[in-house]
């Protein structure tokens, strides 16, 4: 038995659209990171200039 072409491409499509929305996600959180890392407005990371702060309080 054969499987319809237009079935395996729009499979194909579906995949690939996943794949696309997950790593615009990924990137999209990596970005904010990165941005509230610069700013300073982290919780979850510490940088060198809070640290020093913490350890001068």
């Amino acid at each position: 038995m054969t499987v319809s072409k237009k079935t395996f491409i729009s499979k194909k499509h579906i995949r690939k659209n996943l794949r696309k929305n997950k790593a615009y996600w990924a990137a999209l959180r990596a970005f904010y990171l990165a941005k509230s890392l610069s700013t300073g407005n982290s919780n979850f990371f510490l940088s060198d200039k809070q640290i020093s702060n913490k350890v001068l309080a």
